[in-house]
């Protein structure tokens, strides 16, 4: 570990100062001494807040003794020169700590594949791997949720950046420093669902694509009797353009339009490589094949109006025919460079991730109810039937064949977009389209709307491809969920429809929302007791569940060590596959490059295997364990609950944080809030910006509040050797604490400490503050360190140095807040308003796209 610390202080740390002294001298337009004033800015930032003085008073303060300003524009002008050179360092140290990944972590050592070879080998577990790999897989999902997005111009030159940087080529990191100094980083109009699309087919093309392929390139030759041509082991999905919960911009032509895209996008990627591989594969009987099967996909790509006459089968088919001549008549030269090929067919098909539709249940629900109104399909008196009667009527539905009929637009665009799945099945293959999952499940009911909608839109019962996933998410609707599934799984059609879906039953669990209603610690309790009641049930019916973990960038949302999460499951949690969103900031920081994809894929898979393979790791909890934990989670809730149902709760969080301006942001294509209520409401405001706005006021309210509490509880009932046992002994519990010390290391009190004594929020502040304090006594007692992180020192030195590129940030958004604040408070409509919001705004870019070390 002092090793790997050593090389990031080298390849990092060092090479950071280096490089950043390189922005000072770059000759741009009024930006010759930002650098200079910048690092000066920063120490006096350092300083004032040492001295406990507020934002308003270090800038007024720094702008006095370091600079001839005296007009606010010309203040406002330096400050937003600050912002734009920020947002540079933080593309800087990304770039850095990309091209440095090889060298600051084990990429053979513990969760790796080579690792899980050599442990397979020295227990004598090849054949239970074998028969673990006939069923395992993982799923990434890849979301538009918007913790962070480069435009994409600015995400090729962080590419570029990263490798001259690994290449040590000093002319080309001052060219692409240069052209970062004149790149706008900033999106002038929100991106529509299909942006969204294309900026993560980048991610597709340039990281999934060549990663996975290494992978299971390196599986097949590390255990060729494990690895079947059925399971590919990597699974893709995707959500912009089908995750239409929330977003009225999400339309049945928005899922068709990216159902294309994607299929070209993966044509495109075959064709390449086809290209390349014709450069190698010259012999007889193989060339004129390779040729005809590039010439189909140049014809399907390029050809205007060609139709669609290739799919992934077909592929398939030409290369093992061509694999065949080449074993037997050409000695298997550069067979190696053609399995590659076939693995990522394998894996990707012609639909390259699956598209998932997703839509809340309250809209489904007022769908049926719209049909009602202008249709005959379902009976008069359906309103006031009972749950199993709704059920049984929805069961027998016919199809509505003609939706003009219905005058609601929402309802005609559901039923428009259960019919446009077909077709995407059709031209990208069944994996193209064939999940659709509902958020806010409550009942079985919710699920048996979605079963009679695809009825009404055309789908016939004994042809229904298509998975239909429950999300439950909020702490009652995850205490209920077994319920639900029960009284799911009694009914015979939705049986008979499993039957013919492999007898798989996916249900997803979500944490964001989890954690808004719950709290850090109940959110994943709650998850964590839902499996094992799922499992339980699933398996009393014999059916195979899948669990599919909505998991965002900071621990708050589900992210962290994830890969510990799924080591750390224990045998009543069935864990045949490991299915979750990666977002955000996650997307750039675990797999922007195809190293750190590889490594993070890696440890996925091998934390699903090697958690049922080698027996002395099982880890599920004793019975007394599983009553300290629950203990533990049910009075953090209640601390938690208590500070939610303070009066001043999200009105604090308005007024401190710039959760007002969430919305301007234009980094997504969804509203911060559902529904068109003017009116503030936490049920209503979207846990993506109600997190992300803790997390720039620097207090991560939703990472561990309610833990000191719950911890202080227990050892006030004398029972602290029982914690310290359990941290000792259980994974989960210790991964969920050090991703609490994560949360806490990202906090930054003294930036609001102003408000401290304010007449109104000076309580709620000084509470957060209490419960930040007392839950970091406890933990750090449990760890038996002295500082938040110590035991993940590279991580720890990452987080340091990225806030403290940010603070400057901070200090500027809080100030911006609080001159919009006193406009308001003293109703002058004033011109520089509009300029202070823009600032306010601004630095969010940068805060949140330094955020990238979550996980």
């Amino acid at each position: 570990m002092d090793n790997v610390l050593q090389q990031y202080k080298n390849l990092v740390a060092i090479r950071f100062q280096l490089y950043n002294s390189l922005f000072t001298s770059l000759p741009f337009h009024r930006i010759e001494k930002t650098g200079v004033l910048l690092s000066l800015f920063l120490i006096h930032c350092e300083e004032g807040y040492r001295k406990q003085l507020s934002p308003d008073e270090i800038i007024t303060s720094f702008m006095e003794q370091y600079t001839p300003y005296k007009k606010e524009q010309e203040m406002m002008d330096l400050l937003f020169r600050f912002i734009q050179y920020a947002e540079r360092q933080v593309v800087l140290f990304d770039a850095l700590e990309d091209a440095a990944f090889c060298n600051t972590h084990d990429m053979n050592g513990p969760g790796s594949l080579k690792h899980l070879q050599s442990e397979v080998i020295q227990k004598g577990k090849q054949e239970a791997l074998a028969e673990k790999m006939k069923r395992f897989s993982i799923r990434l999902v890849l979301t538009a949720h918007p913790t962070q997005f480069y435009p994409g111009e600015v995400l090729g030159i962080i590419s570029d950046l990263a490798k001259a940087l690994a290449n040590a080529d000093s002319a080309s990191v001052n060219e692409y420093l240069q052209q970062l100094g004149k790149t706008p980083f900033l999106k002038r109009e929100k991106p529509k669902p299909y942006d969204e699309a294309v900026s993560l087919l980048w991610y597709l093309e340039n990281i999934f694509y060549p990663a996975s392929g290494k992978i299971l390139s390196e599986i097949k030759a590390q255990f060729p009797d494990a690895v079947s041509d059925e399971n590919p082991l990597i699974h893709l999905g995707f959500w912009p353009g089908g995750d239409r919960d929330g977003n009225p911009f999400v339309t049945a032509d928005t899922t068709v339009k990216v159902a294309e895209s994607l299929r070209r996008s993966i044509m495109k990627c075959y064709y390449l490589e086809l290209r390349k591989l014709r450069r190698r594969l010259t012999f007889k009987g193989i060339s004129d094949a390779l040729l005809a099967l590039e010439n189909r996909l140049y014809d399907n790509l390029f050809v205007k109006e060609y139709p669609c006459d290739v799919c992934g089968g077909e592929i398939l088919r030409v290369l093992y025919q061509i694999k065949e001549t080449l074993i037997t008549q050409h000695n298997g030269l550069f067979l190696y460079k053609l399995e590659s090929l076939i693995s990522k067919v394998q894996v990707f098909g012609l639909h390259f991730a699956s598209l998932d539709v997703r839509q809340d249940s309250s809209i489904h629900t007022k769908a049926i109810e719209d049909i009602l109104a202008h249709t005959k399909l379902l009976p008069a008196n359906y309103p006031q039937m009972s749950e199993d009667e709704k059920i049984t009527a929805l069961m027998n539905v016919q199809e509505l064949t003609d939706i003009s009929v219905l005058d609601d637009e929402l309802t005609r665009d559901s039923l428009e977009t259960i019919r446009a799945v077909k077709g995407i099945q059709k031209v990208n293959g069944e994996a193209g389209c064939h999940r659709y999952i509902i958020s806010h499940t409550t009942s079985a009911l919710n699920m048996m709307e979605v079963y009679g909608l695809f009825m009404l839109g055309g789908w016939k019962k004994n042809e229904l491809s298509i998975d239909i996933v429950p999300l439950f998410e909020t702490v009652e609707d995850l205490q209920n969920a077994g319920a639900a599934m029960k009284k799911l799984y009694g009914i015979k059609a939705y049986r008979e429809h499993l039957q013919a879906r492999g007898n798989t039953q996916t249900i997803m669990l979500g944490f964001s929302d989890g954690t808004k209603d719950g709290g850090y610690l109940m959110a994943n309790w709650g998850i964590y007791k839902a499996k094992e009641e799922l499992t339980r049930i699933s398996r009393e019916y014999d059916v195979d569940v899948v669990f599919f973990d909505g998991r965002g960038g900071p621990p708050a949302r589900g992210g962290g060590k994830t890969h510990k999460f799924y080591a750390s499951m224990g045998q009543n949690i069935a864990n045949n596959e490991i299915q979750l969103t990666i977002q955000g900031q996650t997307i750039s920081s675990n797999f922007g490059t195809i190293d750190s994809a590889q490594f993070n894929i890696e440890q996925l898979i091998n934390a699903g295997i090697s958690n049922e393979l080698f027996a002395q790791r099982k880890t599920t909890l004793e019975p007394s364990e599983d009553a300290l934990l629950n203990k533990l989670a049910e009075d953090s809730f209640e601390a938690y609950v208590a500070l939610k149902n303070h009066p001043c709760f999200l009105e604090y969080l308005g007024h401190a944080s710039p959760l007002r301006f969430y919305s301007q942001t234009n980094i997504g294509s969804r509203p911060a809030k559902r529904g068109n209520s003017n009116q503030l409401s936490l049920n209503d405001l979207r846990a993506i910006p109600y997190v992300g706005s803790w997390s720039q006021l620097k207090q991560n309210v939703t990472g561990y509040f309610g833990v000191g509490t719950a911890l202080q509880k227990i050892e006030k009932e004398g029972r602290w050797e029982d914690v310290q046992n359990l941290y000792n002994k259980s994974l989960l519990f210790k991964t969920l604490m050090d991703n609490c010390e994560m949360s806490m290391k990202k906090s930054f009190f003294p930036l609001t400490a102003f408000l401290s004594k304010h007449p109104k929020y000076g309580e709620i502040w000084n509470l957060i503050y209490g419960e930040y304090e007392l839950t970091k006594k406890y933990v750090l007692r449990l760890s038996g360190e002295s500082d938040l992180m110590s035991n993940y020192p590279v991580d720890q030195l990452s987080i340091q140095m990225r806030e403290r590129i940010v603070l400057p940030l901070l200090t500027i958004q809080q100030y911006g807040i609080t001159k919009v604040r006193e406009l308001d408070e003293q109703l002058i409509e004033s011109p520089v308003k509009g300029a202070y919001e823009k600032m306010v705004m601004r630095c969010s870019f940068g805060i949140i796209n330094a955020g990238r070390n979550s996980v």
